[in-house]
């Protein structure tokens, strides 16, 4: 492959993973490259970063492309540094080749208890090239895997890390941190990062060697992670819930930003007639200035139901959150939550909280929710109308939260009729894609005409929604 064909594929990954990147920002970094020396591979990352990527949140994404397009190794990844116990030069497997008979004859118990006291060692003393250099090994030794059907990878991290058992790791690098001086919390602190960011470069080397052999668009296609704001709130792992955390703040202050700048820009109400051709008499009967009525003050009441069970629960408390940083636009917030059980947790979204603590007592609420059994909907909305009906009025908007999907119990559609009869609007939020809406036990369509049901799944459509309810 070319430099330029290498090129022209890099970007159209980046923009097959959700990264905005125009014809003007392409042709910004073609030229930004043949300024930077090729040799210098962090210089050439830095010169693509700076054209092409706009936010934070897309680097991420940008750096797993980026090694898969610009590998720092090809083949085994060994260059002399990293050398097999037992195997001289000339043994070394070919570039490109899976690990030989002899490589993997070394996969027993003693090679493997060796190659974790090496790994602990460097753990501790905190060397990071050679814990690069022995995740390159853990690969090539306990990751190959020859005789796998056609179609299916030769390498695999997985197989890797659990020959490894990276919770043993976690351990023994405890004892050696302590027998190092360090305290208790500080080892366990210490640990955790470490093993999991080992853990990283092994994926990473996995993927490297997989992108050799299928080609990086099959591995870019296949394993890349989409960008935090267009991240899928159901697939979101453990480490992606944190980075969709931080941002929410900035997403409230962006969209409380813009709503401050549209009510002022409408601020002006409509043309008030007769002040204005009682101005225009000064002016000979000429309206040269045009007098409009103020426009009153409509803010609303929300009230918002979240289903809290299962995955869903992550959609509906960041919901709750960003609902909770642009409360000022509202008069008055009111927030339940449900599985078949209905539960009010508006004392968790208290002005001035601490979002860390909104998430934790929301947290708990549903795991309080979830104490009553499966979800059911007509249940859920039979409670809301039986002890909670005071909460909705004339003034109220109602926004519903959740999947729809109610265990083929009754679905009950007349107590959420009900409730949408006696509101000013009526929303609904759904983190699934509108094609599985209705599928299985979802009653998504039967409550769609009742109440408007809109797709969010991530960050953005999300943003999007609450600028146009607000």
């Amino acid at each position: 492959m070319s430099i330029l064909e290498r090129h022209v594929d890099f970007v159209e990954a980046l923009r097959r993973a959700g990264l905005p990147v125009s014809v003007a920002e392409d042709l910004d970094a073609a030229r930004a490259i043949t300024a930077v020396p090729w040799h210098d591979r962090e210089t050439l990352r830095t010169a693509y970063a700076a054209t092409l990527v706009k936010r934070a949140t897309h680097r991420p994404t940008f750096d797993q492309l980026f090694d898969l397009w610009f590998p720092a190794l090809v083949g085994a990844g060994r260059t002399g540094s990293v050398e097999q116990p037992g195997l001289d030069a000339a043994d070394e497997t070919p570039v490109g080749e899976p690990a030989g008979q002899e490589l993997r004859n070394q996969d027993n118990g003693a090679a493997l208890e060796d190659f974790r006291a090496r790994t602990v060692e460097a753990m501790v003393e905190g060397d990071v090239g050679q814990l690069r250099e022995l995740a390159i090994e853990a690969v090539g030794r306990f990751g190959a895997m020859p005789g796998r059907a056609p179609g299916l990878s030769s390498w695999s991290a997985y197989q890797a890390l659990k020959r490894l058992d990276a919770d043993q790791l976690v351990e023994r690098l405890v004892a050696g941190l302590l027998a190092s001086g360090a305290t208790e919390a500080e080892a366990r602190r210490r640990a955790g990062p470490t093993v999991a960011d080992f853990r990283r470069r092994v994926e990473e080397d996995s993927l490297r060697r997989i992108a050799e052999e299928k080609g990086t668009r099959y591995v870019a296609d296949n394993t890349s992670r989409p960008t935090i704001d267009t991240l899928d709130f159901m697939s979101a792992r453990a480490a992606d819930l944190v980075a969709l955390r931080r941002e929410i703040q900035p997403l409230a202050r962006r969209l409380a930003t813009r709503l401050t700048q549209q009510h002022h820009a409408n601020r002006r109400g409509p043309l008030d007639f007769r002040r204005t051709v009682r101005a225009s008499m000064s002016t000979g009967g000429v309206p040269l200035t045009t007098v409009q009525r103020p426009k009153r003050p409509h803010r609303s009441d929300l009230v918002v139901l979240c289903d809290v069970s299962g995955s869903v629960a992550n959609f509906a408390q960041f919901t709750l959150l960003l609902v909770h940083a642009l409360r000022d636009h509202f008069t008055k917030i009111r927030a339940f939550t449900f599985v078949d059980h209905v539960t009010e947790v508006t004392d968790q979204l208290r002005p001035g909280a601490d979002p860390v603590e909104v998430m934790a007592g929301l947290a708990a609420s549903a795991r309080q929710a979830a104490l009553w059994g499966r979800t059911n909907y007509g249940r859920a909305f039979t409670v809301f109308e039986q002890e909670y009906a005071d909460a909705l009025g004339p003034k109220t908007a109602l926004l519903v939260l959740g999947d729809a999907r109610s265990n083929y119990a009754d679905p009950k559609v007349e107590p959420l009729r009900a409730m949408v009869d006696r509101c000013r609007h009526a929303w609904w939020l759904n983190p699934e894609h509108p094609r599985q809406w209705g599928a299985g036990d979802s009653v998504a369509l039967t409550y769609a005409g009742i109440v408007p049901m809109v797709e969010c799944r991530n960050i953005t459509q999300l943003g999007d929604f609450v600028q146009s309810m607000l």
